[in-house]
Parts: structure tokens; sequence; C-alpha cells
């Protein structure tokens, strides 16, 4: 997942993403992004959590978007 999300990695808080759509921790969403589950293991994001993330991602494309278009 951390792959696919390079292009952004270092523009999103991911800390804050974790803490308002996951209520979760920065290092949960890390591991999860490093494609470990909530155990230490190898897993990384359930099909319900990948579409939870997309859904946090056009939530906040969409927040930009409007900031963007207030100007």
């Amino acid at each position: 997942m951390k792959k696919r999300m390079a292009d952004i990695f270092s523009s999103i808080s991911w800390r804050e993403l974790a803490r308002i759509y996951f209520d979760k921790s920065s290092s949960w969403l890390y591991h999860k992004m490093d494609g470990i589950d909530g155990n230490g293991r190898s897993g990384g994001f359930t099909p319900e959590e990948a579409k939870q993330l997309k859904e946090a991602l056009l939530d906040l494309s969409d927040r930009i978007r409007r900031a963007a278009d207030s100007i």
C-alpha cells in the first residue's frame, strides 16, 4: 500500500488521518501501510479497512477541492 501512496505520502498527515477516520494511532496506520497487521504479522489492510482508507482519501480530496474553490 505504501508504494501506491508514494506520490502523496509526505503531503498527508497520516497521524490525523488515522485518528479522524480510523480512531487508531499513527503507528497502527504505518504498520498497515507496510503490510503488517495489528498483531505484527504479515497482512496489512483488510478489504474493509482498504475501503475505509479509500473513502478517507476521497473525503480529504473533496475537502481540499472545496478549500481551493473558495479562494
